[in-house]
């Protein structure tokens, strides 16, 4: 077996594979998002039980027979706690495991994406802070999300006509052109545009949102364009999101 170097990472999710392991998915900072299999992590003397838990930055090592060189897969050797706080509860938990399905929904296997590993660790750390408003801290990933992977256009410039925004006039999002001046009112002020393109950091990007007048709007506008590069399958999470307001909702 060849042993590999160390490697800082989330777990994303994780399934039953056999009585007594575990195939993982891993979101890792130095080779981004990484299947691991976990063997014996499922019994009850194995380190791995209490260790490999979502939401927690981890310190992985491992494994790969020289005969797999080229597989996906890797096999997890040992994992320890890198760094842990609490994790997040009821509605923030729920926005957490929306950010672990989009990432595995939209990235690709074994392409670091190191400014998005922080983005992501800082929003977690965000909403277990905070678990009772993780709205903000959502949008400021979205945004995260979509400027590391090339989708999201310059937020202070009108990408049609290639002009400065006009803080009065409002503007939505889209897919395809970009950001645009709204027909029917709908979107964000262009106010409120420039001053999340001037937002440096998702921290700074989530206190952005949190202060916008219009923030409401902001859900809808980026949840099309995460649609539109989502494909037509649903996300799980969102449904269960939706299910946990109704029912919570007087």
């Amino acid at each position: 077996m060849r042993s590999a170097a160390g490697l800082t990472a989330y777990i994303l999710h994780s399934w039953d594979w056999s009585e007594s392991s575990l195939i993982l998915d891993a979101f890792t900072l130095e080779q981004g998002r990484i299947a691991l299999v976990a063997k014996g992590a499922k019994r009850p003397t194995s380190q791995l039980r209490s260790v490999l838990l979502p939401m927690q930055r981890l310190h992985l090592q491992l494994t790969k027979a020289k005969a797999d060189e080229a597989a996906d897969i890797h096999n997890l050797r040992a994992a320890e706690w890198q760094a842990a706080h609490p994790l997040p509860r009821d509605a923030a938990l729920l926005a957490a495991y929306y950010c672990n399905e989009l990432l595995m929904r939209l990235l690709p296997r074994s392409e670091p994406h190191p400014a998005l590993f922080e983005a992501y660790a800082a929003a977690l750390h965000g909403m277990a802070l905070s678990p009772a408003s993780p709205d903000a801290w959502l949008r400021a990933f979205e945004l995260a999300l979509l400027e590391d992977l090339g989708w999201l256009p310059q937020l202070d410039l009108d990408s049609l006509q290639q002009r400065a925004l006009q803080s009065e006039q409002r503007y939505t999002l889209s897919a395809e052109l970009g950001l645009t001046k709204s027909p029917d009112g709908q979107g964000l002020s262009g106010a409120s545009w420039l001053q999340l393109a001037a937002a440096r950091g998702i921290a700074e990007q989530a206190r952005t949102v949190l202060a916008l007048p219009d923030r409401a709007q902001l859900k809808g506008v980026l949840r099309a364009v995460l649609h539109y590069h989502l494909g037509h399958s649903p996300l799980r999470s969102r449904a269960v999101l939706h299910q946990a307001h109704d029912l919570l909702s007087p």
